[in-house]
Formats: structure tokens, C-alpha cells, sequence
């Protein structure tokens, strides 16, 4: 039976071009909605920028540029992913769009309704990279511990806060769904943060300071702390609250799915499921943060260190599926992982060039050369197995799988012989090349949500019954 599905990645900030870390969040969020369309479901796929905020707003005014143009630009640079990583996305969404304004100022309305908005004074440290006041376990020698290069300000000012303390017994609640955070580890930190550092938290900024924001309509001395116009984008991106037929279809009747990076726990394990609960709108039912890409020395990439990959440059030369692989296979789903150019230059020639590629041109010569026309292809022949990991969101497992196949069926090459067997028995030597080809077949069908252009090109290769022209992976050395 169909089902409905709805899958939303964080929303990063428009302060810097694109980074391989983003891009991560992207491509794995991207094949579990296409493992979703693989099994028959409807699928909503929505991403989008942050285009908010005192840094976006300090960044554009060190470069002399006009806010809304530079926002504009790096915008721009992120809508671009979408064709340079193939992604299957339905939406892409902008805070500073209309609709999404809209649905923040009525997203406010309700939770004033429901009480849970006030105004106090507040003086503390903030820093502007988290965009957040920074509580003891925020730092580390006085520094933010997620932007240690940057000097946290001091700030006094009278905001509005959210009464999050009013949920404490309901997030719990919450939480201790067995599936409801992934990997487990991230559940109990939640589960840590709620009863041990959850307090009621900012979700305004005085206009004398920075005026980059959405407008609060019944104060005009204050705009909206980028952090709460931010979330609403999980329900804008659907025409909420306007358009309630989507919105009943992918919020109310489907499966909701958060990707977000670890430094993203209390945010939307916490901040955000409690903003749901206050507007008497559904949670989230499942998020699941991934490590971070380190640099060398094991340093997390970041825009505001400046150590960043331009993914750009590795698709222009290596292509996208190159990228898709290194990032699925060899970076871990939940686990930190390093992303260096070595090693992706050898994962490259060991499992695509030498791997995929060498295993696919070998079978497809030898059904060009024995085989009057493609076997008969049965109707599914995914294992289930592959699935039952898709499922779970273990893609790193699934991508595994794939390439046990690989060099499974590489080795059964090896052990028959098939080229020698149909030289002294053409009977059997066509079946076991038939038996090969239908077998390379399932390894192109379970690349479909990994790498869909190789899936779609091998597909057609094995139908039309030719060996390909030019390897699928040319070797880099």
C-alpha cells in the first residue's frame, strides 16, 4: 500500500559558497527519498537556505554588498546542488520568501496564544557563529566549543523567550521513542540536555542591533530570532498554512524525516519538537544526525575555520556519482569521517575504475560476444536485504552490500571461467553468462538511490546488449 513520505535536510546559512559537509546531509538525504519512490511511496523531498541572521548580516556588510543581493548570490550557489549532485528534490525553500515570513508570524501567533512567548531582560554570552546565547556547557576555555576560533560577545538586550521549560515532561515523553532520534547515542544526549541544561531560550533580537530578520507584527522594535523563523521552514516548504492539502498529506498523513548534522541535537530534538507541541502541530517522527567530515588532523570542516571542499571541483573532474560513492560508502552515517583528496583519488580507482567499472565492461563484453540479446529480467530482484538497511537509514551498510555483490560476482567470474566454458560447451557457457549479466543487472538496480545516472547507464547497457564504449569510471593516476 502507498504510503506518504516526507524527508527535509537543515537549511544552512548563506555566509560562504557550498562545502563537502552540506553536501553530505544533501546526497544522504536524497537516497533514502529515492529508496521511498524505489518501494512505491509518495515522496516529498525539501531543502533550502537560511538566509537570516546577525552573521549573514556582518559578512555582507565586510564585503560592501547589499544585504538581499548578497543573499541572493550564495542562494543561488546552493539551488545549484541540486543538478550538480543529482538530487531528487520537490522543493527548495528560502526563509526570506514570503510564504515562509507568513508562516513564521502566524507559527508565533499560535505559540503567543498558547502562552508560551514573554518579554525579559537578558544579558549573557552569545555567539554569533551558533547564533545562540552560550550556556557552561556551551564552553571550553571561554570559547564556544562548536566555534572555537570565534570571540563570544556579551550581550544585553530585551528579547522575547519561549517558554520550552513548559514541555520538559512531553519531550521526554518524547524521546523515549526507540526509533524516534538515530543513532541511539544521540537520543540519550537529547534525553541528557532536556533533564539536565533545558531552559527557556531567545527568540528575538532588538532591531537596534541587527534588523536582518523577519518582522515581529505587534512589536516593531524586534525581529525574530533566526533560529525560530528558521524551523517553520520544515512546514512553509509544504504552503503551510495556507495550503492545507499538501500540508495534511506530507505533515499530518506521512512518515516526517529530519537529517541534521550532531552539533544539531538540542536544536531540533528539543528546541523545535517543543515549538511543534506548543502550536499543536504534530513532531517530528524520526531525525537522524550525521558525524561531521573532518579535514586533516581531524579538524571539522567548517565555513568560519576556512577549511573547506568545494564539491564543485571534485564532480568537474571525477563526476557526480564519483562524489555520491565516496560520500555514501566511505564517509560513516553517524560517526565523524575524514575527507581527503588521497583518499578519495584511491577509493576512486580501487571500487569505481577498478572495482565497478572493470567488473561491468568484462561482463558486458562477454554478452556482446555470446549473447544474441539481453536474458529475460526478472521483475524485482533487490534482495531484501539491501532494503532492510535503507530502512533502518544505515546507507554506509547498503553501499557495502552493493559492493560485497561487486566482488562476489567478480569472483564467481574468476572461479567459472565462463569464457573458456563456452568455448567447449556453449549450452552451459550462454547460461552462466546469462546468470552473470542478470546478477551485474541487480548490482545497477540497488545503485538506483546510491548512484542513479551509473544505475540508469548500466540499465541501458545490459538491455541493449553492448559493452561500453568508454569505461563507466576512467582511472585517475
Amino acid at each position: 500500500m502507498k504510503k506518504n513520505f516526507y524527508i527535509t535536510t537543515t537549511i544552512p546559512y548563506v555566509n560562504a559558497e557550498p562545502h563537502i559537509g552540506f553536501a553530505l546531509e544533501l546526497v544522504q538525504s536524497d537516497v533514502i527519498a529515492r529508496y521511498q519512490r524505489l518501494i512505491g511511496n509518495e515522496v516529498f523531498f525539501s531543502t533550502g537556505t537560511d538566509e537570516y541572521g546577525q552573521k549573514i548580516w556582518q559578512v555582507s556588510q565586510k564585503e560592501g554588498k547589499n544585504i538581499q543581493d548578497y543573499v541572493n548570490y550564495y542562494t543561488q550557489k546552493f539551488i545549484e546542488l541540486k543538478n550538480l549532485l543529482n538530487l531528487s528534490i520537490d522543493n527548495f525553500i528560502r526563509t526570506t520568501s514570503e510564504g515562509n515570513i507568513l508562516a513564521a508570524q502566524e507559527f508565533w501567533r499560535l505559540c503567543q496564544k498558547k502562552g508560551d512567548i514573554y518579554k525579559k531582560a537578558y544579558k549573557g554570552l552569545y555567539c554569533v557563529g551558533c547564533e545562540k546565547f552560550l550556556t557552561e556547557r556551551d564552553l571550553v576555555d571561554g570559547k564556544c566549543i562548536i566555534h572555537p576560533t570565534l570571540e563570544p560577545e556579551i550581550v544585553e538586550e530585551e528579547n522575547y523567550f519561549f517558554r520550552l521549560a513548559n514541555y520538559k515532561k512531553e519531550l521526554l515523553q518524547y524521546l523515549s521513542g526507540g526509533k524516534v532520534i538515530l543513532p541511539e547515542w544521540r537520543r540519550k544526549e537529547a534525553i541528557d540536555f532536556v533533564e539536565n541544561a533545558m531552559e527557556d531560550f531567545s527568540i528575538s533580537r532588538s532591531k537596534k542591533r541587527i534588523s536582518w530578520g523577519i518582522p515581529i507584527v505587534e512589536d516593531d522594535k524586534q525581529i525574530m530570532y533566526v533560529w525560530f523563523g528558521a524551523f517553520v521552514n520544515y512546514l512553509s516548504t509544504l504552503g503551510w498554512p495556507n495550503n492545507k492539502e499538501k500540508f495534511e498529506k506530507f505533515w499530518l498523513e506521512a512518515k516526517k524525516v529530519q537529517t541534521a548534522g550532531k552539533d544539531m541535537v538540542k536544536f531540533q530534538s528539543v528546541m523545535w519538537q517543543g515549538m511543534l507541541m506548543s502550536a499543536g502541530l504534530p513532531t517530528t517522527d524520526t531525525i537522524v544526525y550525521h558525524g561531521f567530515i573532518t579535514a586533516d588532523g581531524g579538524i571539522k570542516m567548517s565555513k568560519s575555520i576556512g577549511n573547506v571542499i568545494n564539491p564543485n571541483e571534485i564532480v568537474k573532474e571525477y563526476g557526480t556519482d564519483a562524489l555520491r560513492y565516496f560520500l555514501l560508502r566511505e564517509i560513516s552515517n553517524f560517526e565523524d569521517s575524514p575527507f581527503t583528496m588521497d583518499r578519495f583519488k584511491e577509493a576512486y580507482n580501487a571500487n569505481l575504475a577498478n572495482g565497478l567499472g572493470n567488473l561491468a565492461s568484462r561482463v558486458l563484453t562477454l554478452s556482446e560476444k555470446y549473447l544474441d540479446k539481453c536474458p529475460d529480467i526478472p521483475e524485482h530482484s533487490i534482495p531484501k536485504e539491501f532494503f532492510n538497511y535503507l530502512e533502518q537509514f544505515e546507507i554506509q551498510k547498503a553501499t557495502n552490500y552493493i559492493w560485497t555483490e561487486i566482488g562476489s560476482l567478480d569472483q564467481f567470474i574468476q572461479k567459472t571461467e565462463p569464457f573458456k566454458v563456452i568455448k567447449t560447451d556453449q549450452k552451459a557457457g550462454k547460461e552462466l553468462i546469462s546468470n552473470i549479466v542478470l546478477r551485474l543487472y541487480t548490482i545497477a538496480r540497488m545503485l538506483n538511490p546510491i548512484m542513479p545516472e551509473t544505475n540508469t547507464t548500466l540499465k541501458k547497457l545490459i538491455r541493449d546488449n553492448k559493452k561500453p564504449e568508454t569505461p563507466l569510471f576512467l582511472r585517475k593516476d
